[in-house]
């Protein structure tokens, strides 16, 4: 019984890597793409808008 315990650690791990691997594969594309890129833009200009205000500031 021994190798029982010793397999389930790695089996459990293995499943729940293939599941997060499917679901980040899964969620990837589609109707959220254009959402979530548009959402990553806006908070991309919003950071390059304080740092050109800040180096503005600065001058």
């Amino acid at each position: 019984m021994d190798y029982v315990s010793a397999l389930v650690p790695p089996v459990v791990m293995a499943v729940f890597f293939i599941g997060v691997v499917r679901v980040i594969v899964k969620t990837q594309g589609g109707a959220a793409k254009a959402k979530e890129d548009a959402a990553v833009d806006a908070a991309l200009a919003r950071v390059e808008g304080a740092r050109e205000a800040s180096a503005a500031g600065d001058a």
